[in-house]
């Protein structure tokens, strides 16, 4: 036998099994590749915080809802610990309820240009920040707190930068990274081009932002400049809404609106910030009186709602 012949009869036998491999019943078999989300519905505790639930009940609630992510209050964890339970317990907790924390709300005054309280403010953070490691939670709120009253002075922006920087470092070490919250009522980090200009001055490849559909309306930014921001800067986003009731000037935090239920250019905006690669968390940060005084399950059972809506089509 010839080795053409021998050749002939091997491609042969491999194209059969090749296509034997490949029939319908097995392609019917494969798996079929999913759509990665872009968002990630996420609620901050602040939007029940009114109703003085405590960490367990909190995250009960907002499991029941379907939430599977959230943004927890350090002030309510370490109540929490407090009453004699452990970071052990909480991270069992967490289990029990199949809820991720995405982020942590805090406020150590980091910023603050008096040396001394400065210090004792980033020793207050790093304290947190290690509790926040042993319950799995990777982020933390870092807002102007301290700078953040009327009549505050301001806060020269390249040693916000270096101080930005020095909590960045601490993150490096705890694995907790502080996410740059811009406050449009501040008279520091009220605009989004201060709050990018700290994040890149801190020289620091961990920098992320933390923005909101309120702040930057609060703060005359907008959302205009929001494709200069860069897609890795971004990894949380707080979404609300605001109504024709108010003013930028007269509007405060206290009358944010579930999404949908206000004028802010939501979809628009969630569209200049989705990217392809991951999704962003997307974490509701209400503080209504009103929903305050509905039960808290109905608020987060809402909150759910008025989210899965918000994304739809965007």
């Amino acid at each position: 036998m010839s080795q053409s012949i021998t050749r002939r009869q091997t491609l042969a036998a491999l194209t059969a099994s090749v296509g034997a491999s490949f029939s319908s019943n097995s392609l019917d078999a494969m798996p079929v590749p999913t759509a990665q989300p872009s968002f990630t519905l996420c609620l901050n505790m602040s939007t029940i915080r009114g109703h003085k639930l405590g960490f367990v009940k909190e995250l009960e609630v907002a499991s029941k809802a379907g939430f599977r992510s959230v943004e927890i209050w350090v002030e309510t964890l370490q109540t929490y610990l407090k009453s004699g339970a452990t970071t052990a317990d909480a991270r069992k907790v967490l289990s029990d309820t199949g809820i991720k924390v995405e982020n942590a709300i805090g406020f150590a005054p980091w910023i603050i240009d008096d040396e001394a309280a400065r210090a004792k403010g980033v020793a207050q953070l790093k304290s947190e920040m290690e509790m926040l490691a042993e319950v799995g939670c990777k982020r933390v709120a870092t807002p102007p707190i301290g700078a953040q009253s009327p009549g505050s002075p301001k806060i020269d922006l390249y040693k916000a930068a270096e101080r930005y920087r020095a909590i960045l470092e601490i993150g490096d070490k705890t694995g907790v990274v502080p996410q740059l919250e811009l406050w449009g009522f501040s008279p520091n980090l009220s605009r989004l081009g201060e709050v990018m200009f700290v994040a890149i001055e801190s020289g620091h490849p961990s920098a992320r932002v933390l923005l909101d559909i309120y702040h930057l309306y609060k703060g005359g930014s907008g959302n205009v400049s929001l494709p200069l921001v860069g897609k890795p800067a971004i990894e949380v986003f707080h979404v609300n809404d605001y109504t024709a009731d108010f003013t930028r000037e007269k509007i405060t935090d206290a009358d944010r609106v579930f999404p949908g239920d206000g004028v802010a250019p939501i979809k628009e905006t969630l569209k200049l910030i989705k990217r392809p690669d991951r999704p962003i968390v997307l974490s509701l940060e209400v503080f209504n009186k009103m929903y305050y005084a509905q039960e808290a399950q109905v608020v987060a059972n809402t909150a759910m709602a008025k989210m899965k809506a918000m994304v739809a089509g965007v």
